[in-house]
């Protein structure tokens, strides 16, 4: 890697992460999907009819999910210890910043017009599923308790 820091990434190896990552049912969907149905949680996936197509949406409670890959959603330069989003895209060609800043604003205006709508919205961060599932999903469960939520590294938005 002549000329590139530690932190950057070949394009050639962009594209074979990119070209692997699958829009819906991931790994980090899965695991958190499995811990909410070992709490008798049951759920909607996928929901077609709400802004956005939430990944988990608790239709009774009024509480969608978002299971957002840190990559695609603008937190992959915590994890690679950079000091903010402006780094990381600066080692990004044009239309990896375009992508990633339209997903960002996108979450954002599905957020408004999920919450307009009368539901409450939590971002939960695909690093933090690998981390810790089972405290993301005491997330929900506090969320359908009607508790405030939080969760240290993650956006939820309570």
């Amino acid at each position: 890697m002549a000329g590139r820091t530690m932190k950057e990434r070949t394009p050639e190896v962009t594209h074979k992460i990119m070209a692997s990552i699958k829009g819906k049912d991931t790994e980090p969907e899965l695991m958190l999907r499995k811990a909410l149905w070992g709490k008798g949680i049951r759920y909607r996936k996928n929901y077609k009819k709400l802004p956005g197509k939430p990944d988990i949406v608790l239709t009774k409670q009024r509480i969608v999910v978002f299971c957002d890959g840190d990559f695609w959603h603008g937190h992959n330069w915590t994890l690679r210890g950079l000091n903010s989003l402006d780094e990381e895209l600066s080692g990004y060609s044009q239309y990896w910043k375009d992508k990633i800043l339209t997903n960002i604003a996108r979450d954002r205006r599905n957020d408004e017009m999920l919450q307009e709508l009368g539901w409450r919205v939590i971002r939960i961060w695909e690093s933090d599923i690998r981390k810790d599932v089972e405290s993301c999903a005491e997330v929900v469960l506090k969320a359908m308790r009607d508790e405030p939520v939080g969760l240290d590294g993650g956006k939820i938005d309570g």
